[in-house]
């Protein structure tokens, strides 16, 4: 709903050009001509159709972004149907439980429409209002049009039926029907009102630079508590699952979710009452969203404002001669230093290894001794710090054709690779020392550190000889956006997909050679990790040189695609 989009007039990703302010124009892709001051009656119905018709303009001309919205209305219908009949068979189970367990998850929905949306912010021009500053409309009519045009969708549709699934599996008689139909739509009603205040709220800090690093941070923080539940089971904490989620929707229980679950499920007179609550609740929260619409709509954009220049000479560039070598290890610092994009990947990699370095200690009879538990989190580690090589020149994108002005040569490319490297390794290496120490402490055996580190530095090299050949190979575009959750351009979702699991699976294989006499208890070995680690990555980087300096124009037409 790109503001540049709503200026056009009966186009595909238009049709509503009688908001621009001009004398006359067309609203809805009617050809019926209005003056201005009918343009400002437009209602909730011309948000919707114009929705719609942005959906169906995307995806013209694209047969993978229209694969994928077939597979994404193909999930949202399974999602739908799962759900509501998940909710319906609570029917079958104790009263007590099964409400329980509508309240856990009337909770989660809520709480996944506050989050899901941040993490799309970038990507849907409906989350930011500033696309629609320049129009002359009263904050209340954006307001509910851009309610009316977040309710527009398979999603929104698939998560309001399987809501309706607890009226099936809860409500008593005619009368309860009634109320529970009343409380999922007030339930739905909230999650709207709640995402899009979250959303408007922070649309200017999500703007900047440090809104997107701390949302990164944050989505990662979300994962992390997703793996709560694998934890609580896997420590030994959740010996009685049924006293746990008794005791969580105990917790829950006047929280917005938790009425509506206990007035779906209750009925009568206190169920009127919660009802009520809800109401106002979302009455409240929707006149706090008005007023952060009306608040973002005249405040100017950060991510316009100037911003302090540091000194430009990091810490390589200091140690190491000047040259190529140094020119792209700074560079790649500063991309690892500033781009979010990058940075959810090395936030990710850490976090998914000490997830399952706890769960591997919490439940030691999974593994057969202390060498794994010490040993297996620094090299998990390591293997996933080397995806983040396997598209070196992505990050580039169409600003690698300057490589052609100074790269004549293999032998320039392999340098070039080579400060790719050496900038991940001054970032990982670090890292998995820490990670080696914390898994030998979690492992109660600190003296196995040394060989955990080691060991892990050596199948960073291994990851590393992978990833310059697979940036050859298989490059493909990094888009340019404000989310940093995008992996790949449209379209290239499968070379992406191709290029993590081929390149994790090729350097776990290449690997092997070093961990398994470790892990076999002979920790002596890990003294030839490291120089393997710098034997493979060294081949890689020669082998990759060569074949880059042959396909440059391949790899420019795939890391500079439009996205």
């Amino acid at each position: 709903m790109a503001g540049r989009d709503l200026g056009v007039n009966g186009g595909a990703d238009g049709g509503m050009s009688g908001m621009s302010g001009t004398g006359t124009g067309t609203v809805g892709g009617d050809d019926r001509p209005v003056r201005t001051t009918d343009a400002v009656r437009v209602g909730p119905g011309v948000f919707v159709r114009l929705k719609l018709r942005l959906v169906a303009g995307g995806l013209r001309g694209s047969g993978a972004r229209l694969a994928g919205f077939v597979f994404s209305v193909i999930a949202a219908v399974v999602v739908a149907g799962f759900g509501f009949f998940l909710l319906a068979a609570l029917r079958a189970a104790p009263a007590d439980t099964a409400r329980d367990v509508t309240t856990v998850l009337f909770t989660m929905q809520l709480i996944g429409w506050a989050v899901v949306p941040l993490l799309a912010f970038g990507l849907d021009d409906t989350l930011d209002p500033s696309r629609l500053a320049l129009f002359p409309l009263r904050t209340g009519q954006l307001a509910t049009g851009m309610f009316a045009a977040s309710i527009t969708g398979v999603w929104p549709l698939a998560t309001l039926v399987a809501a309706f699934g607890a009226v099936a599996g809860l409500a008593t008689g005619a009368g309860g029907a009634v109320v529970g139909a009343v409380a999922v739509l007030l339930q739905f009603a909230l999650c709207i009102v709640l995402s899009r205040l979250v959303t408007t709220a922070l649309s200017g800090v999500l703007r900047t630079r440090r809104g997107r690093d701390v949302l990164a941070v944050s989505a990662i923080f979300v994962v992390l508590v997703a793996q709560l539940p694998n934890l609580l089971v896997n420590g030994g904490l959740a010996a009685d699952p049924l006293a746990m989620l008794g005791a969580l929707a105990s917790a829950l229980r006047w929280t917005p979710s938790g009425m509506a679950a206990h007035a779906v499920a209750d009925g009568g007179p206190a169920a009127l009452a919660e009802l009520a609550v809800l109401a106002v609740l979302v009455l409240v929260i929707g006149r706090l969203w008005i007023a952060a619409l009306r608040r973002a709509l005249v405040t100017a954009d950060a991510s316009t404002e100037a911003s302090t220049v540091r000194s430009s000479r990091g810490l390589l560039a200091r140690v190491l001669p000047d040259g190529p070598l140094a020119a792209v290890a700074t560079k790649e610092l500063k991309y690892a230093r500033r781009d979010p994009r990058g940075r959810v990947g090395w936030f990710a990699a850490i976090v998914v290894t000490g997830i399952m370095a706890f769960t591997m200690n919490g439940d030691g009879r999974a593994v057969p001794s202390l060498a794994v538990l010490a040993i297996a989190p620094g090299c998990i580690g390591a293997l996933m710090i080397a995806l983040q090589s396997i598209n070196l020149f992505g990050i580039d994108g169409r600003s690698l054709w300057m490589n052609s002005v100074a790269y004549g040569s293999a032998r320039d490319w392999r340098t070039d690779i080579a400060g790719r490297h050496l900038a991940v390794a001054t970032i990982a290496v670090p890292l998995l020392t820490v990670l080696a120490v914390v898994a030998a402490l979690l492992a109660g055996e600190l003296p196995w550190a040394v060989p955990a580190a080691l060991t892990a530095w050596g199948v960073l090299g291994a990851g590393l000889g992978v990833g310059a050949l697979t940036s050859v190979l298989i490059p493909y575009t990094v888009p340019e956006r404000l989310n940093a959750f995008t992996g790949a351009a449209p379209g290239q979702g499968g070379v992406a997909f191709a290029a993590s699991f081929g390149g994790l699976i090729a350097g776990g294989v290449l690997s092997l050679p070093i961990v398994l006499p470790v892990l076999l208890a002979s920790p002596w070995f890990c003294v030839l990790a490291v120089p393997y680690g710098l034997l493979v990555s060294w081949g890689g980087r020669r082998l990759a040189g060569g074949l880059a300096f042959g396909r440059y124009p391949e790899i420019l037409a795939a890391t500079s695609r439009a996205n």
